[in-house]
């Protein structure tokens, strides 16, 4: 008889009087069991490799068609000080480094301000990368979609249990690339959600909640798609009106399905309906707990959301900043004006001394032609 951890213990994972053993000897079925979630491992390890051949050899073709273009970026300067400490120390220095700095690097605090904002460009992302992630998130999320909807109405044991293993490493991959994947200004949100989900996912197929796990899944992939798709006609160029439209039914249905259907569906029938059936057990309280979770994302996402759809109705919304995620176009477009700003400020001067140059020029010039017609003037009247 095989002895299983105490985490797997019946009494945490199944309503009361009801072991593993009699889920195993359920007529027609040999699912759910805990062994079973072992194969997403090796499948989120393929989604990475899939994902990086997907973005190298599918992503670069289906960009050019869109007219996905890379934006020419300044290099900053090199300079020995300056590069070390930032990969050392800070990207972003403080006053007093700055000070400092000066002094070391024999630099204006302007200069050194440039300095930095160009080398965090250097840094981010160019739009075919951001663009390769979002094509990538998009296909996905439509076949996850179309499969999740395909097991809802037509129930297929074996199919739903490779539907639910593929949701599940896909987001282990996910968490396993977020250290390295784009910067996001909600990072730490994406972690709490990668992890509810995960969990959210191990829990439900362990508990033998699949139809209602299954049916999570289309409502946050229905919405995901809709986002990609926005993403992808946002990075190409001439394509800002069908993102525009993309983004507002996006919103549309993130808000039907995560803020209307989640909550008065999913949360009330897990908290209420299920205790109809069986008494509440360890599962149950996780369960709703992570739901509740996810519910918190959701108003917080949509907050974003709301702010970026006041900033497109008053057309202040730049064709950069439509992810409700990415915080990187955001900050290059301030650090453009920035670095404007300070490009002018330092070629003051040069410019300065260029007109001054071209005024003294203009001025001999005028002078002479003066010179030359009372000359002229002078010799007429002599002719008279």
């Amino acid at each position: 008889m095989d002895v299983l951890p105490d985490i797997w213990r019946h009494d945490y994972w199944l309503p009361p009087g009801v072991t593993w053993k009699d889920m195993e000897q359920l007529a027609d079925s040999d699912r759910p069991l805990p062994k079973d979630l072992l194969i997403s491992l090796p499948l989120a390890l393929g989604f990475i490799a899939l994902r990086y051949l997907f973005e190298r050899f599918i992503a670069p073709p289906i960009g050019r068609c869109l007219g996905v273009k890379n934006r020419l970026n300044v290099s900053a300067a090199p300079s020995p000080t300056l590069e070390s400490f930032y990969t050392q120390r800070s990207r972003q220095p403080t006053q007093s480094e700055i000070v400092s700095l000066m002094s070391l690097c024999g630099k204006t605090q302007r200069q050194i301000e440039t300095w930095f904002r160009l080398r965090r460009n250097q840094d981010r992302p160019c739009r075919t990368t951001k663009f390769g992630v979002a094509a990538w998130r998009f296909f996905f999320y439509f076949i996850a979609f179309t499969a999740g909807l395909a097991s809802l109405i037509d129930p297929m044991e074996r199919a739903q249990y490779w539907y639910y293993m593929l949701e599940l490493g896909f987001y282990i991959s996910l968490l396993l690339q977020i250290s390295v994947d784009i910067k996001r200004k909600d990072f730490k949100e994406q972690v709490i959600h990668h992890l509810a989900t995960i969990f959210l996912l191990i829990f439900s197929y362990c508990g033998n909640w699949i139809r209602i796990g299954t049916l999570i899944m289309v409502l946050h992939d229905c919405s995901d798609v809709l986002l990609e798709a926005a993403k992808m006609f946002n990075y190409g160029t001439g394509w800002r009106g069908m993102c525009n439209t993309l983004f507002v039914v996006f919103t549309l249905a993130f808000f039907v399905t995560r803020l209307v259907i989640f909550p008065s569906k999913i949360i009330h029938n897990t908290l209420t309906r299920s205790m109809e059936m069986f008494e509440p057990c360890f599962i149950y309280y996780l369960f709703n707990t992570l739901l509740m979770v996810l519910q918190a994302l959701h108003i917080f996402w949509f907050g974003i959301i709301l702010r970026m759809v006041y900033k497109l109705l008053e057309g202040k919304m730049n064709k950069d900043e439509r992810s409700d995620e990415e915080s990187a176009p955001e900050e290059e477009e301030d650090d453009k004006g920035g670095e404007e700003n300070a490009a002018q400020g330092d070629c003051w001067e040069k410019s300065k001394d260029t007109l001054n140059s071209r005024l003294s020029t203009h001025s001999c010039v005028l002078n002479n032609l003066t010179n030359h017609r009372m000359s002229v003037a002078d010799k007429m009247r002599k002719a008279q």
